[in-house]
């Protein structure tokens, strides 16, 4: 239920953009929003594996994610920092909490007592997974700044699809009811929906802003 609790982030998103950026959306995109949410709901409502604790603590990752994306994408707008200046804050700003909080669950001496560090192939894998971790954040900023923070955070649900499918079969703590599938459904349906009428609307945007050029250029012309 992680994959479906998480889609609650596009709502808060499509908020948080609100409030923040005053960016208004289209009645499509609303539709598709509220789809997603609603069948969000409809998986959930029968949910056998409830835990109050995993639901609150999803809620919070929730809405944090809305209002990083929100303020990321603010912060792109103006041009302050850019995107190599935010990933550098953001990295920067959390050396010391991430630190704490390793030292607190044990972490730090686990990473001390590993025998792993001597290990030529380890070492290779290690590197290779920090530097994909930056360019996991630089694509998320990347997309951020080229769409929006609603954008970026459907295009993350939209890739748990397939694992949605998967854990259904290999997953072993799925348990199956109908109207848990089908909520499911639906609100993959509203996310495929979303991405359709997103585009759409772009390629709308690019001609009506290369026709208003076309026209400025004639009259300039004449």
């Amino acid at each position: 239920m992680f994959t479906v609790l998480r889609r609650f982030s596009i709502l808060f998103t499509m908020f948080a953009e609100g409030m923040l950026l005053k960016k208004k959306f289209s009645r499509g995109i609303q539709l598709t929003v509220f789809t997603m949410i609603f069948g969000a709901f409809v998986a959930a409502s029968t949910d056998l594996a409830f835990d109050l604790e995993g639901y609150i603590s999803i809620f919070v990752n929730d809405v944090l994610t809305a209002a990083n994306g929100a303020y990321v994408k603010q912060k792109l707008d103006s041009k302050e920092l850019g995107k190599y200046g935010l990933l550098y804050y953001n990295a920067l700003f959390m050396i010391l909490p991430t630190f704490i909080i390793a030292l607190i669950m044990g972490d730090v001496q686990k990473v001390l007592e590993f025998e792993g560090w001597v290990d030529v192939v380890f070492i290779m894998q290690y590197m290779l997974s920090c530097v994909m971790g930056f360019v996991l954040m630089y694509s998320t900023v990347l997309c951020t700044q080229y769409n929006s923070a609603l954008t970026t955070t459907i295009v993350g649900c939209i890739k748990n699809i397939l694992v949605t499918y998967i854990g259904m079969v290999f997953g072993g703590d799925y348990i199956f009811t109908w109207t848990n599938f089908i909520g499911l459904n639906i609100s993959i349906a509203g996310s495929l929906v979303y991405s359709y009428i997103t585009f759409t609307e772009e390629h709308s945007s690019k001609q009506s802003d290369a026709g208003s050029k076309t026209e400025i250029r004639g009259k300039i012309a004449v």
